[in-house]
């Protein structure tokens, strides 16, 4: 008989697909997976359409349809003023994921440390695992799930050669200051690692507040992947689409290893991308008002409710302490008592650390959800 060995075996099903078949099987609402449930601009939709119509069915280039990448350069230099080089530097990839777990497999070999600022997006260990790394997971510190910078600093070692960083965070909401950033610099700037910076909430900024991006930092600028996401963008998170920006040299060792994983992206969904993103500029610019008028509501109607939460700054993810609720319940208890007793279904956010603290009382709500979906979570949630 053939022996089957994973190089996953403590990998079961994400914690997404369990709690989403069980809002399924309760008839529960479902707050949990990140995804709108309110439909594309008609304008990105009609432009699919048309774009299938009209032949844009073959093979895309495989780093990516140039007028896409030209929108998306266009994006860093009218916001963060980042010449960026659409050829050399942008490649258009079939979502965030892949573009993740192709620069870990390029840049990461057996033996390397790569950290990981834990609650983490849970594809970052299991890529670092497959290629024979070793993940070293810090946690996030204190009710702002801050970097203990001194933590990072013992932590750096010979053999790290990457730092993940995710802001805004999923899943707790938070973004990274530019003292945030210039520690990262101190820490890194006369060693041989690579920053990987998950970017995918960029646009979802709130209260005024200003997103950083690793290519902001002229320090960071040689050593550092950028990943984003259209998807989360523009409300299409099954369109799958996303892109990866480096220097020509990153990129380079970047598209070596993800013309294997994937050869190109959809041809019509770039296509669409692209003559909406030039058409229709005013989506991205109204995006962090149109979330953050979500997310206040979302959190205006369990002001009566016994959770306790601090404003999400970024993402369209909002996490409510329960603790004054069911102290005795772990989070993810808590969330099967929500589905089963209350028919609301949310993440425990516990699942997103390698080791949680054991006083941890959070779950995590999805708000880009139609304005009716909120007020009637808050109305559940008022009555727990």
């Amino acid at each position: 008989m053939i022996e089957i060995h994973s190089k996953l075996p403590a990998q079961g099903v994400t914690i997404f697909s369990v709690m989403s078949a069980l809002a399924q099987r309760l008839g529960a609402l479902n707050l949990s997976q990140g995804f709108p449930d309110f439909d594309a601009p008609p304008a990105l939709l009609e432009a699919l359409s048309q774009a299938t119509l009209t032949g844009h069915n073959q093979y895309a280039a495989g780093d990516g349809l140039m007028s896409l990448r030209e929108q998306v350069a266009q994006l860093f230099l009218k916001r963060d003023q980042i010449k960026i080089d659409p050829t050399t530097e942008i490649t258009i990839t079939p979502g965030a994921t892949i573009g993740i777990f192709s620069a870990i497999q390029a840049l990461i070999h057996a033996g390397d440390e790569v950290i990981i600022f834990d609650p983490s997006y849970d594809s970052y260990a299991p890529s670092v695992q497959l290629v024979g790394g070793k993940a070293i997971h810090i946690p996030l510190g204190g009710q702002n799930f801050s970097v203990d910078w001194n933590r990072v600093k013992h932590a750096i070692s010979d053999r790290t050669r990457m730092i993940i960083v995710n802001t805004p965070h999923n899943p707790t909401g938070t973004i990274w200051s530019r003292s945030d950033w210039l520690c990262l610099i101190e820490l890194i700037q006369d060693k041989n690692i690579v920053v990987l910076s998950d970017e995918v909430y960029e646009h979802l900024i709130f209260d005024g507040q200003q997103h950083y991006s690793a290519l902001s930092f002229p320090e960071l600028r040689e050593r550092s992947i950028v990943v984003g996401s259209f998807g989360k963008t523009f409300h299409v998170t099954g369109w799958k689409t996303g892109y990866c920006i480096a220097t020509p040299k990153l990129m380079n060792v970047f598209r070596q290893v993800y013309q294997f994983a994937n050869f190109c992206g959809v041809t019509p969904i770039q296509v669409a991308f692209a003559q909406f993103m030039q058409q229709h500029p005013e989506h991205i610019q109204q995006l962090a008002s149109f979330y953050q008028t979500k997310r206040d509501l979302f959190n205006q109607s369990i002001q009566g409710s016994r959770f306790k939460f601090t404003p999400s700054q970024g993402t369209y993810f909002q996490n409510l302490d329960y603790s004054d609720i069911r102290s005795d319940l772990n989070d993810l208890d808590m969330c099967q008592y929500l589905a089963e007793e209350h028919k609301i279904v949310a993440i425990p956010v516990s699942v997103f650390y390698t080791n949680p603290p054991k006083e941890l009382k959070q779950i995590r709500f999805c708000f880009a959800k139609k304005d009716e979906t909120l007020r009637q979570a808050g109305q559940i949630l008022s009555k727990v």
